[in-house]
């Protein structure tokens, strides 16, 4: 159970990182903070960037404390399990961020060719790879 939370919430700071850093409706957010021409800007501009700071947030409010520390009890190691578990997650994150733009880069080339048929009337050559190249007259 502990690992799909783990996967579950580095999956949520995935996503949120991404919807805050590409998509339309905070462009005027980042504009304001600076874009990347400003420290606060590229935090809100960065998706890897962007993760640690959703992480930071998420982990103690879900309780997805991955890594346990064995230094004693304390604020210490407290701390430095939020710290070590925060990071874990946005690693993680980072890895599910690399599978969500290959799918989305794949759907993309598969509307590219299905608009590229549309427009010149032909049809794809049968077992073609997808590619623009590739079409039958």
């Amino acid at each position: 159970m502990r690992v799909v939370q783990l996967l579950m919430v580095s999956a949520v700071v995935m996503g949120l990182s991404q919807t805050l850093t590409r998509e339309r409706i905070f462009e005027p957010l980042r504009a304001r903070l600076g874009g990347k021409e400003t420290w606060l800007g590229y935090l809100a501009s960065c998706p890897y960037c962007a993760s640690h700071t959703i992480a930071f947030i998420l982990v103690p409010l879900t309780g997805t404390y991955a890594i346990d520390v064995v230094i004693g009890p304390g604020w210490a190691a407290s701390l430095l399990r939020w710290f070590l578990s925060s990071i874990l997650v946005t690693v993680i994150a980072a890895f599910l961020r690399v599978v969500f733009w290959m799918v989305d880069e794949q759907q993309a080339l598969i509307r590219r060719e299905k608009q590229l048929v549309e427009r010149s009337g032909a049809r794809p050559v049968e077992g073609a790879a997808a590619s623009p190249n590739h079409v039958s007259v």
